[in-house]
């Protein structure tokens, strides 16, 4: 049911096994050098090279992961149009004879700036969250002394997300099963009262998911399992000495626009 979900995915990667803290380090490092260049370049290469590592790395499926980034593109694009249009001053680029709007070369060049960091920025939090288990996230906010009873309730929100998903899900196949889409008004009528029983059948389900807590002694407190293999000395060098590299990419790279 949930074999193309993000969590599986997490949870069956080529990159679990890594440090968690390395990951987390190099995923922020990274985006943090996306964010603070005032050219595109370090941005798309570091949007390159993320992808590389989920790809090929990670082994995560090209389809999904170009699914996973479609919404993160549309809105960067929608981005880019935007500030071309309605930013930036200068050189007209494009005139469009409609409301006298005027792209210019600074508002495209400022506009494709922020596309790229768009684009370089979520790639380093897709690598964190397509390799990493969310529970292993929790345990490095543990580790910062992030209060525990936020770390319960947002593990608990996150595990009832799946369950409403799953009920859902259910809900939906078995409705179909019975013809319940085959034409727009039962369509209509079956997502209605999916959406009216819904709520009733997951708080069911969560209650039975808490009895099963309870049977399993679980006494108002979860413990979060946080071994883990050594970074390593080696590691951690590689890990500095390429986001030196890229430092020294935004300083050098400063000055360069598209057009």
């Amino acid at each position: 049911m949930f074999e193309n979900t993000v969590d599986n995915y997490a949870h069956h990667n080529n990159l679990k096994g890594a440090n968690i803290y390395f990951k987390v380090l190099f995923a922020i490092l990274t985006m943090f050098m996306s964010l603070i260049s005032t050219s595109p370049i370090i941005p798309i290469i570091i949007a390159v090279l993320m992808s590389f590592l989920i790809i090929f790395k990670a082994k995560i499926p090209w389809k999904f992961y170009l699914k996973f980034l479609t919404i993160p593109f549309i809105f960067g694009f929608l981005t880019f149009i935007f500030m071309a249009f309605f930013f930036g001053f200068g050189t007209p680029l494009w005139e469009l004879n409609i409301f006298s709007l005027t792209v210019t070369i600074d508002g495209f060049n400022l506009g494709f700036l922020v596309f790229s960091r768009i684009m370089g920025g979520f790639t380093c939090m897709a690598f964190l969250s397509l390799t990493t288990p969310m529970t292993e996230l929790f345990s490095v906010l543990e580790t910062f002394k992030i209060p525990k009873i936020v770390l319960e309730i947002a593990m608990m929100m996150y595990r009832y997300i799946f369950v409403f998903l799953g009920e859902g899900i259910n809900m939906y196949h078995a409705q179909q099963t019975r013809l319940g889409y085959h034409s727009f008004k039962s369509s209509y009528k079956s997502m209605g009262i999916l959406a009216s029983n819904l709520f009733i059948r997951t708080w069911i389900k969560g209650e039975n998911a808490y009895l099963a807590m309870e049977s399993r002694c679980y006494n108002g407190s979860l413990h979060i399992n946080n071994y883990q293999n050594k970074i390593g000395t080696k590691n951690l060098f590689i890990l500095f000495s390429f986001e030196a590299l890229l430092l020294a990419g935004v300083y050098l790279s400063g000055n360069f626009t598209l057009i």
